[in-house]
């Protein structure tokens, strides 16, 4: 099996835990279900968020999706003017022979079109 990484991100419309909560489950089960990841396949996953996002950590969303047996880290994404605002991204790292064209990064609401140079 190779290592594999998938990319996603998504935005939240508040810095509320329901919020946050909501898109967070909702951008990693989309990114599992559209690559046909399976839980067992997973190595670990690196979330970030922008500065403006305070109320809870982007893993607890992913912990509550019964994930909280994979290594789950966050981090803050760097403060760049014009950046995409109350943005969570996700890079994800699989067991998987694929090759890396294969896997569909899954961007949602106000993160669509971030990385346009990747296949969908």
């Amino acid at each position: 099996m190779g290592v594999r990484a998938v990319r996603g991100a998504t935005t939240v419309e508040a810095d509320t835990v329901e919020a946050i909560d909501k898109n967070v489950q909702e951008l990693v089960s989309a990114m599992l279900e559209r690559n046909s990841i399976h839980k067992d396949q997973l190595i670990s996953i690196l979330f970030t968020a922008t500065p403006d996002l305070h109320a809870m950590f982007p893993a607890a969303a992913a912990r509550a999706l019964g994930l909280g047996d994979v290594p789950l880290m966050c981090a803050q994404e760097l403060s760049i003017d014009g950046a995409v605002a109350l943005c969570v991204r996700v890079m994800m790292h699989i067991e998987d022979d694929r090759a890396r064209g294969e896997f569909h990064h899954v961007y949602l609401r106000g993160a669509v079109g971030l990385r346009d140079d990747l296949p969908d």
